[in-house]
């Protein structure tokens, strides 16, 4: 897990890439990889790349990046890990192949040089990558299925700059502030940013599942190669047999935490109380991992209730023999972590902040690699999201077909003031929202409505973001192709759009800025194209989840209501860090049952701080 970075002077009256440059956005990303850092300029000087290493898999020197082919013609700067390396090495050689480290960096060089840009349909993992070609004169840029691991980049017309974080792209003095309406906007609707904005006009994401393709001529238009829609699609299509149902997402399970077991140093893992994170301790367990380090995080505000964690977490930990390590946060830490938590924040989020203490009590206890549960509520079914949203979809189908209902509803409810308690601008939605999957999940997931965003961001900001973004076109888009089922239409969204564009990007930065590499089994393309297939035939996926393990989850855990893995800032949020600089605030935002909505307008104005 690194850093990646670069600089490409295609236009040829560009500047040729400059030195001092790439290392003020190299070393930006210095906490994403401290064991090594690394240059690498082409002998025309229109090409840099740039790394910051955490050693992982060999790790000698011979693993360090960025790395050339033998015959200096192939060049690449990768962050992640690809799980079937191994395999894919072997088939390689098989070819004649010859190598000369233990990386799955060079497995990706020479599986270019067999199949070309085809090559990311053949890897599993979680990966972002630059590759130089030099024969064709360019840079192959790619990203991972489900976006796990991101990459940013800003072209001028002349200059293409790239890096695994937003903020490390200004450390090099030439890429504008000018902000981005839709990046804002999408975050006051939904808590993040969604790709492929940020929020900022000259830089983009790649998007999850992509390749960008850079030459002389300049910057293509990225292209897709994995949707997640479209794998539920085809398991709708393919036949299962239900008696086989449990053993094959077991096998499925244990094959992905196998494959997620793979490197040269210790893999811990995140334990909670829920099932997602205890099954895969199991798992682990049964993967013949003799050693495993768990850590739980409890919070003094939060002993004695169904928010803490540690207790379960403890049974889970004693039942599979872990080395358990329960941490306390204090808000008296919270304090004084939070000016560098929003220094790590590389875009706008309401989340983040338990996965940025559990990744800061993990690197305390010298691991380098955890295993955690995000995924599994995407993959299995675990939010409410799964059985609301069909069902407003269905109740209110009709009403939403009738011209203006919505917004005459919404107006009156307005002018009687019934929009005064924190669910009723929701409610004013239900009827111009809640007929289609895109509304309804906008309903559901949505932390502002867009009628809220005025007194948020401003007027203009508001309507030019409304209009860049375009939001029910862009939750719609996500189900293309379009799956026959209510299971894999939710599936799909809350995949693409929830756990990439938060729980994904949030778990990135608060980890890597512990230096800590975080990896997910539940957020696999193999796992989903087997799972999937049982997924939208059958219920009690949870379940089957939680008894996967040979030694199954206690019986209590897997019947315990859905907690989440929480932190209580609620709490520390209304005895501290006041709203400042006089923004006008909808009077729902302080609502005590909002925090969520609380925090975000937090964070617009630390954003603004920064800014200013």
């Amino acid at each position: 897990m690194c850093g990646i970075a670069g600089i490409y002077a295609y236009h040829d009256a560009a500047n040729p890439a400059d030195h001092e440059e790439l290392r003020r956005i190299r070393d930006h990303m210095a906490a994403r990889g401290p064991d090594g850092s690394g240059e690498w300029y082409s002998p025309d000087r229109r090409l840099a790349l740039g790394h910051r290493r955490l050693s992982i898999i060999d790790l000698s020197e011979r693993g360090a990046q960025p790395m050339a082919s033998a015959d200096g013609k192939l060049v690449i700067t990768f962050n992640g890990e690809i799980y079937n390396y191994r395999a894919l090495r072997a088939a390689l050689e098989g070819k004649g192949r010859m190598f000369r480290t233990q990386t799955d960096t060079e497995v990706l060089l020479y599986l270019y040089a067999e199949k070309g840009r085809a090559m990311v349909s053949e890897l599993r993992g979680m990966f972002a990558f630059a590759l130089w070609d030099l024969d064709k004169r360019a840079l192959l840029l790619a990203r991972d299925p489900y976006g796990i691991k991101p990459l940013y980049y800003a072209d001028d017309g002349w200059t293409l700059r790239f890096a695994s974080q937003v903020k490390a792209l200004f450390a090099c003095g030439k890429v504008s502030r000018n902000p981005e309406p839709a990046g804002w906007v999408g975050f006051g609707l939904f808590g993040s940013v969604p790709e492929p904005f940020t929020t900022y006009q000259e830089i983009r994401a790649l998007p999850a599942g992509s390749t960008l393709w850079v030459d002389r001529l300049g910057t293509r238009e990225s292209e897709s190669y994995y949707s997640i829609a479209e794998m539920y699609c085809r398991a709708e299509a393919a036949s299962s047999s239900a008696n086989d149902e449990k053993l094959c997402i077991r096998e499925a399970l244990l094959d992905s935490v196998r494959h997620h077991l793979v490197g040269d140093v210790p893999v811990g893992a995140f334990l909670s109380s829920g099932i997602d994170s205890g099954a895969l301790v199991g798992l682990m367990r049964d993967a013949g991992q003799q050693d495993i380090q768990t850590v739980t995080l409890t919070f003094e505000e939060f002993r004695g209730r169904a928010e803490d964690e540690a207790p379960l977490a403890e049974q889970i930990a004693a039942r599979y023999d872990t080395r358990h390590t329960t941490r306390l946060i204090t808000e008296a830490e919270f304090r004084e972590d939070l000016p560098k938590i929003i220094r790590a924040m590389d875009q706008p989020t309401i989340d983040g902040l338990n996965t940025w203490f559990v990744s800061k009590a993990a690197h305390e206890l010298g691991l380098k690699v955890a295993i955690s549960g995000l995924g599994g509520d995407e993959l299995f079914g675990g939010y409410p999201s799964f059985r609301e949203i069909p069902l407003c979809v269905r109740a209110f189908k009709i009403p939403a077909l009738v011209p203006g209902v919505g917004s005459a509803s919404r107006w009156l409810l307005s002018k009687s003031g019934l929009l005064s308690s924190w669910v009723k601008p929701k409610a004013a939605g239900l009827l111009r929202y809640g007929g289609t999957y895109a509304g309804a999940y906008l309903l559901r997931r949505g932390l502002f409505m867009p009628w809220e965003l005025e007194a948020i961001l401003g007027p203009d900001l508001t309507r030019l973001g409304l209009r860049r973004l375009k939001p029910l076109q862009h939750i719609g888009s996500q189900l293309l192709p379009w799956p026959a089922t209510g299971f894999a239409k939710v599936a799909a969204l809350e995949s693409a759009l929830y756990m990439r564009n938060q729980l994904l990007r949030d778990t990135d930065w608060a980890s890597m800025a512990h230096s800590l590499e975080v990896r997910v089994p539940l957020v696999d393309s193999r796992l989903l194209e087997q799972v999937a297939v049982v997924a939208v035939r059958t219920r009690a996926l949870k379940r089957i989840l939680g008894t996967s393990p040979s030694v199954p989850l206690p019986t209590h855990v897997i019947e315990r209501p859905k907690t989440g893995f929480t932190t209580p800032i609620q709490a520390w949020l209304q005895r501290g860090v006041p709203i400042q600089r006089g923004r006008q605030v909808p009077a729902v935002a302080v609502d005590r049952r909002a925090w969520a909505r609380r925090w975000a307008l937090e964070v617009v104005e630390f954003a603004d701080a920064a800014a200013a």
